[in-house]
């Protein structure tokens, strides 16, 4: 008798390696950069802070900070050819085949395009940390028919990405939430725009490409699109109890990522750990809508399979929860 092997359908319960910069625990609501808690580092540091920690293991001292926000500050800059490149899309591509694009095209006009030692690829990470940003503000901003921005060194990345999308200084708010945002979404472990990443560059090609293959990746309804399907459920569903009931349907049919949501309360703001939408209340109050806020708990996360969604106004922003 021959002997067989068995084999996994796709990569699922495949343990495909370890990781010391990001622990994940979904089932009890745990993530973790370095060792240091989501919801520390959500209250208490920058998104800056958070990156310069992912990448050298420890956070950093004030002059640390201001040195690689420096840096960062820097690479703000797009060659003309790549806003050029921009202005040939057509209105219509959506914006993550535009990012795909642009971060490929990247590669011809990166100083050290050869190059493939530690600490090239460090700089050129620094360079696409700045100018991704830049692309996704200025496509917006062009196919719109507005005028770019330039960047503002004195605001922080989620500062300047306001600023260059929206053409006015956000406010303090607004910086705090995205940059609350950006640090949710700072490193997930092993997913699977993080594996098609690694797979890309364990073949020693080159940062540009790696990250291409992430993109591409990330754009897939189950992977970062989960987060698009969530934003079209609150803008197609007009009422909460609406898309209270088209979560509930979702949920059977597929399993529906950025759907149930653990709320924290951080520094005064109530943000949603998953899908991270905005939402105005105040209609749905009008309506005579019976909704319940979600109280703060203790240090242990919440967890909730309950669709939530958040309110922003212009001096705090508020969880509630689909009841």
């Amino acid at each position: 008798m021959s002997a067989t092997t068995q084999t996994n359908r796709g990569l699922e319960d495949i343990l495909a390696g370890s990781s010391s910069i990001t622990y994940i625990d979904g089932k009890n609501g745990i993530l973790a950069h370095r060792g240091i808690d989501i919801h520390e580092l959500a209250d208490f540091a920058s998104f800056e802070e958070v990156t310069y920690l992912l990448w050298h293991g420890k956070l950093p001292t004030r002059s640390q900070l201001a040195e690689f926000s420096l840096l960062l500050a820097r690479e703000r800059k797009l060659d003309a050819q790549i806003i050029s490149l921009l202005r040939q899309c057509p209105r219509h591509a959506l914006p993550m085949d535009v990012l795909r694009t642009m971060v490929s095209s990247l590669s011809f006009f990166d100083p050290e395009e050869k190059v493939n030692t530690k600490q090239a690829n460090y700089n050129k990470a620094m360079r696409l940390f700045s100018q991704i940003a830049m692309i996704v503000t200025a496509y917006d901003r062009i196919r719109k028919g507005l005028p770019l921005i330039e960047p503002d060194r004195t605001l922080t990345h989620a500062g300047n990405f306001l600023l260059m999308l929206n053409g006015e200084r956000p406010s303090e708010t607004a910086i705090r939430a995205l940059d609350i945002s950006l640090i949710l979404s700072a490193d997930h472990e092993w997913n699977a725009s993080t594996f098609a990443a690694r797979v890309t560059a364990a073949t020693l090609s080159d940062m540009h490409s790696a990250i291409t293959s992430a993109i591409g990746t990330l754009k897939g309804p189950l992977h970062g699109g989960a987060n698009e399907q969530v934003f079209k459920i609150l803008r197609t569903e007009r009422t909460r109890w609406n898309i209270s009931r088209a979560c509930s349907l979702r949920r059977r049919k597929f399993r529906a990522s950025g759907i149930a949501c653990i709320p924290r309360k951080i520094r005064g703001l109530r943000i949603c750990g998953g899908c991270r939408a905005t939402w105005d209340i105040r209609a749905d109050r009008r309506s005579g809508s019976n909704t319940r806020r979600q109280s703060r708990t203790s240090s242990t996360p919440i967890r909730s399979s309950t669709p939530m969604w958040i309110s922003i106004r212009p001096r705090h922003i508020t969880l509630w929860e689909l009841t």
